[in-house]
């Protein structure tokens, strides 16, 4: 049965083709701003704040958000970083949504895509992006290995996304330094955040740095997270539809 998730990663097939095809090259120059670094120094747990028009499990959220606005407001408040979607066909995001927000954002950025390729890397680093996703369940260990050695070759950070324990094992097996949980599963959208408390349970005494990710609404939920022993959250939906924006990141932000 094909998933939303094959779907994308064939897409972003075709995506990476095009760039290929296109001869374009990505080199910079740019140090990227270090998210890691930041976590380890926060007496509260961090922030990813997300810029997210829609995507395949809510539909569209929030077409008309200006993605400058909305991350000045993140940053402005605490978030640590800024999550930019730069998808287009799923979640209506652009790689110019990025450099826009580096030009007038100074905290580290996610580049938040489907990474299958170096070049997708290389073009997040030229477009102002200081951390990578890379999704274990849209890779192989080959592929996850190349990909995380390139990125980091490049000076970025990079988020490993795990949703289950097969999925923590790989991501420790690369030594990564930042894991993010996924509490949503990417086949069948279903959103737990017993999710992250069961992996942490297993794997919470771990040197890496845990992230919890999705369905995060409330500061109950935040400290309920950071008990688990997350270090960090991303949160995009609830912010993308909060009434009041600033208000919303700085509830999240709880004491460590």
């Amino acid at each position: 049965m094909t998933t939303i998730l094959d779907k994308i990663i064939d897409k972003k097939r075709e995506e990476v083709a095009f760039l290929k095809k296109s001869a374009l090259t990505y080199k910079t120059d740019r140090i990227p701003t270090s998210f890691y670094d930041r976590i380890i120094a926060s007496k509260t747990i961090a922030l990813i704040a997300e810029v997210k028009r829609a995507s395949p499990s809510k539909g569209d959220i929030n077409l008309g958000v200006d993605p400058v606005e909305q991350a000045t407001i993140y940053a402005q408040n605490g978030a640590d970083a800024v999550s930019v979607l730069t998808d287009t066909p799923f979640f209506k995001g652009t790689m110019d949504d990025l450099k826009a927000v580096k030009a007038n954002v100074e905290i580290p950025l996610l580049n938040k895509d489907f990474i299958i390729d170096e070049i997708q890397i290389d073009r997040a680093k030229a477009s102002g992006g200081d951390i990578i996703l890379l999704i274990a369940a849209a890779l192989n260990d080959e592929e996850m290995h190349r990909l995380y050695r390139h990125s980091k070759e490049h000076g970025l950070d990079v988020l490993v996304e795990v949703h289950n324990e097969a999925e923590m094992e790989r991501a420790l097996a690369l030594e990564a330094n930042i894991i993010g949980i996924n509490n949503r599963d990417l086949h069948s959208f279903k959103t737990d955040l017993a999710v992250t408390e069961r992996l942490l349970s297993q794997y919470g005494k771990e040197k890496a740095i845990f992230v919890s990710e999705s369905g995060i609404k409330t500061k109950e939920d935040a400290i309920r997270l950071k008990e688990a022993g997350a270090r960090a959250l991303l949160v995009g939906e609830t912010l993308m539809l909060a009434g009041d924006v600033a208000a919303t990141v700085r509830s999240l932000k709880v004491e460590l």
